[in-house]
Formats: structure tokens, C-alpha cells, sequence
């Protein structure tokens, strides 16, 4: 996990690209909850989710990216999010729940 001095964290959920400097890669729905939750446990600030929505062979691990909005949601942990998706109705769908649910 990439911590700077202030205990913090950003995920980059993608199964293909580099996570930019700084930010913590997660290639899969899982493994980004796995990072959430150890950063919870360590009282980490989450300072964003940065999420792709397809997420290709690792959608078998999760889901793709929207499920990760949807478990968020449902524990109402609503970190900041940016999505960095192409997908046009990935994006629109994520989009629409970070609306209903990130106000």
C-alpha cells in the first residue's frame, strides 16, 4: 500500500493501465474492497477511488468497476471518487450512482 507520512491512500482500479505515482493498484473489485478495507483497519485517509468500469479477465475477481460503487454504497462509505473509464455507458451508469449516492 502506498502510505505517504499522513497515512493516506488512492486506489487506482484498472485491470490494464498503470496506476499513476501515488496511487495504490488494484486490478481487480476485490482486491480493491481488500485494500479498502486494510486501509479502514489502519485508519488510513482514503483520499479517492479512481475507477476504470471494465475490468476484462479480472471481472471474474468482483465484478466490474461499478460493483465496487455498489458495495460502497451499501455501507455507505462514500470516499471521493473520479472515474477514468472509456467505456460511454460504464461511465454513465458509474456516474448516475455516484449521483444517487455520493451527494
Amino acid at each position: 500500500m502506498n502510505s505517504s507520512e499522513n497515512n493516506s491512500i488512492k486506489l487506482w482500479l484498472d485491470d490494464v493501465r498503470p496506476a499513476p505515482d501515488g496511487y495504490t493498484l488494484c486490478r481487480s473489485v476485490n482486491e480493491a474492497k481488500k485494500q479498502i478495507l486494510r486501509a479502514e483497519e489502519s485508519k488510513a485517509k482514503i483520499e479517492i477511488i479512481d475507477c476504470d468500469h471494465d475490468l476484462g479477465d479480472n471481472a471474474h475477481d468482483g465484478g466490474d468497476g461499478i460493483k465496487l460503487l455498489d458495495w460502497l454504497a451499501e455501507r455507505q462509505t462514500l470516499y471521493p471518487i473520479a472515474l477514468h473509464t472509456m467505456n460511454p455507458v460504464g461511465r454513465e451508469n458509474m456516474q448516475r450512482e455516484i449521483e444517487r449516492y455520493w451527494r
